[in-house]
């Protein structure tokens, strides 16, 4: 016969097993971006963050009048950006890119980054594992 305790400890291996595999498939988890189109952003980053688990670019982008409006967007893990050439002094506060996103399914200034253009020219992709599912949609400059 199995005593109670043992029981207890077993069904709580259990619980703690499932909740961390929950966890874990919440945080790799696209559903929040719209795999339907993409905003192409071009302003100035006023941060950019080097950070696990995900990588950020902070982007201030000025519309026809002159206004700001805050982005931040997510980038992929910096193994899978150090993979694809990536390197954390690439971008720097204050510096003019154009960053191509899948924005947010809120309609909040914030998105997915898809690939980056930097000062010099040079683009990159963050290495997104489901960026073929996001449909690009046409600039509007």
């Amino acid at each position: 016969m199995v005593s109670n305790s043992r029981l207890l400890g077993v069904s709580c291996f259990f619980v703690i097993l499932f909740l961390m595999a929950m966890s874990a498939s919440a945080h790799h988890s696209f559903a929040m971006y719209d795999h339907t189109r993409t905003l192409t952003l071009k302003g100035a980053v006023t941060k950019f963050q080097w950070t696990n688990p995900h990588a950020y670019i902070e982007l201030d982008v000025a519309d026809a009048k002159g206004a700001l409006t805050h982005y931040s967007i997510e980038c992929t893990s910096i193994n899978m950006m150090q993979r694809n050439g990536w390197r954390s002094n690439m971008i720097k506060a204050g510096d003019m890119v154009k960053a191509i996103i899948a924005p947010l399914n809120s309609g909040q200034p914030g998105g997915l980054l898809l690939e980056v253009t930097l000062p010099n020219g040079k683009t990159l992709e963050p290495g997104v594992p489901a960026a073929n599912t996001f449909k690009r949609t046409p600039e509007q400059d």
